[in-house]
């Protein structure tokens, strides 16, 4: 017998699961209570539940987040958990300690399927989607790990691990509602960051179904090299993206759009790329991260030099935009923006092919 997996539900999807066994639907309050406000998986700690109905749950259903594999720390208090998965594949997550808040970021899927060039899970190809217990599960083990090490519960949620969130929506939303859902993690909706490549058509859902505060990695100020370094342009270019992202934020007017601007050295650092990205979001709500590249093996792309970076931002805050250079965390230990692997099947033969295809170079 399958036993169902209770952290895959929401709470209107764990009250629907109490009603099919012939239960009242605050059921569902309490359990999810449990689980991920108190970090119980055991169903007879929970001791606001009946004995029989305990007994019906060790029968009929389990509390199964992903396992911690293996456990990175870096020098600057980053810290990277490989999480195993029950198919033989691995996802990373990244957990960021600050003064003021605990920021995890999340995977969302196991490898990429959008092959963007400078990122080193695309690298990896794509393997399938997560489910929700896959992913609400990164945030239950994580406060478990910082728990045994009496640190502060994570605080703010990105969705910026591995995969595009929005290609794997009904499962993503699931497990940010659970992140909102006060019996839950109680996190603010500007807690919770979703960070996307620009699937404008999962924007304009997310909008309507979960509005949680919004990250677009933009990279280029051309569609021509947009093409390039993020290939989903060719279906939603810079325009349209755009469209989406003044729609998002029309009803909002405190709310603002996180641009995502990854600087490479030599291909949109220019003092014309500047100006271009500064024109392009004038007239949307939004501040902007811009972000040096993170090195990582086998990429023909280079961080630009500090000089560089500091006058791209200059010539941005100069026209008025909050721009912020972020700052590098976790990168001696891979864990930094773009470098995240974990271990995937790849069902795309990306790898495979990238590998022939620089033996073919070589020789």
């Amino acid at each position: 017998m399958t036993l169902s997996n209770l952290m895959n539900f929401d709470r209107p999807a764990m009250a629907e699961f109490f009603c099919n066994l012939g239960e009242k639907r605050f059921r569902a309050e309490q359990v999810v209570k449990w689980i991920h406000q108190l970090g119980v998986a055991d169903f007879d700690a929970m001791t606001n539940l009946g004995k029989n109905l305990r007994a019906v749950l060790q029968h009929t259903a389990e509390v199964a987040p992903p396992a911690v594999l293996g456990e990175q720390w870096s020098a600057d208090g980053t810290c990277k958990w490989l999480m195993r998965l029950g198919d033989g594949n691995a996802i990373e997550t990244v957990f960021i300690p600050e003064t003021e808040r605990v920021t995890l970021c999340v995977s969302s899927q196991v490898g990429c399927a959008l092959n963007c060039s400078f990122c080193a899970t695309a690298r990896q190809g794509f393997a399938r989607n997560l489910g929700p217990a896959e992913i609400i599960g990164q945030l239950w083990a994580a406060n478990e790990r910082l728990r045994t090490f009496g640190a502060p519960r994570v605080t703010n949620v990105v969705m910026m691990g591995m995969g595009e969130p929005l290609l794997n929506y009904d499962a993503v939303v699931t497990a940010m509602n659970l992140m909102l859902d006060d019996f839950a993690y109680g996190l603010s909706r500007r807690r919770v960051t979703l960070s996307t490549a620009g699937h404008v058509s999962g924007i304009d859902r997310l909008k309507e179904d979960c509005p949680v505060s919004l990250a677009v990695s933009l990279h280029a100020t051309t569609d021509t090299l947009r093409d390039t370094l993020v290939p989903l342009n060719k279906k939603y270019p810079i325009a349209k993206l755009l469209n989406a992202c003044r729609r998002y934020v029309a009803d909002a007017p405190r709310t603002r759009v996180t641009f995502e601007y990854t600087l490479i050295d030599g291909v949109n650092d220019s003092d014309k790329d500047a100006d271009r990205l500064a024109a392009l979001v004038a007239d949307v709500p939004c501040k902007i991260n811009l972000i040096p590249f993170n090195l990582f093996e086998g990429t023909i792309y280079r961080r630009p030099p500090r000089l560089r970076i500091d006058r791209f931002r200059e010539t941005l805050l100069s026209r008025g935009l909050f721009t912020v250079t972020r700052t590098t965390r976790g990168d001696d230990i891979d864990a930094a923006c773009g470098q995240l692997a974990g271990q995937v099947q790849d069902r795309t033969r990306r790898a495979q092919r990238y590998r022939c295809h620089r033996t073919a170079d070589v020789h």
